[in-house]
């Protein structure tokens, strides 16, 4: 396996699965097999194959190893809740330890660069005593942190960014992607968490809701994630 990431967010709909899709539009273009995972996923609609989830369905269309989508979103929860919620609304039970076996099975494939989107923020419930942030622990996989533009997001990005950094784990960079069109200061704001954030800005996502994830690749800079290839 290539580099692998966790993907976590400052909070939840902050654009994990649209800057993960531009990331791995970015690794397709420098000819890198990629792939993603998204391994538990609550708010799904029931299909003929089975529950899917609007997000996992997105990362699968982006990514360029053609997984099952089993591989990929392995628990598919109905509802849109907190994991550890929407689980037991479900009837299952989640764990840290059933979460990883499931990545690294998907994370055996031959990929060059790959993706773990996270839900939700950074201590993201998945049971009555897991948080979702043990999973990349678990993994031992680098960080990179998708900041929700909007009011209040520096005390979101700098709170997330210390969990990480005491959680033993490294901030390989961060994306800052615009939810409010109409945030105030935005230059100003983007400034500020480039000077105390400790990982690089790997770039800025315009307001853009209609806009295909590969349309934006040239936006963000991969390169930082991947010294050894450039």
């Amino acid at each position: 396996m290539g580099k692998a990431f966790f993907i976590a967010g400052t909070d939840t709909s902050v654009g994990k699965t649209h800057v993960s899709c531009v990331l791995l539009a970015a690794a397709k273009a420098r000819g890198l097999r990629t792939l993603a995972i998204k391994p538990v996923a609550a708010g799904c609609e029931e299909t003929p194959e089975g529950w899917r989830n609007e997000d996992a369905l997105a990362l699968q269309a982006a990514m360029t190893l053609p997984l099952r989508y089993s591989e990929i979103n392995p628990v598919a929860l109905p509802l849109p809740l907190s994991p550890h919620l929407a689980a037991a609304a479900a009837g299952r039970r989640l764990s840290i330890t059933q979460l990883a076996g499931f990545c690294r099975g998907t994370l055996m494939q031959r990929a060059d660069f790959a993706l773990v989107e996270g839900a939700g923020g950074w201590r993201t419930p998945v049971s009555e005593r897991e948080l979702l942030s043990a999973l990349p622990r678990e993994l031992g996989l680098p960080v990179v942190l998708v900041v929700g533009m909007r009011l209040g997001c520096l005390n979101h990005a700098i709170l997330t960014a210390e969990a990480i950094l005491k959680d033993g784990l490294r901030l390989a960079g961060w994306v800052a992607n615009v939810i409010d069109p109409e945030m105030a200061a935005l230059d100003d704001n983007i400034a500020t968490l480039e000077r105390l954030l400790p990982a690089p800005c790997l770039g800025r996502l315009p307001w853009a809701p209609d806009t295909v994830p590969s349309e934006q690749a040239g936006l963000l800079d991969i390169a930082p994630l991947l010294p050894a290839l450039g």
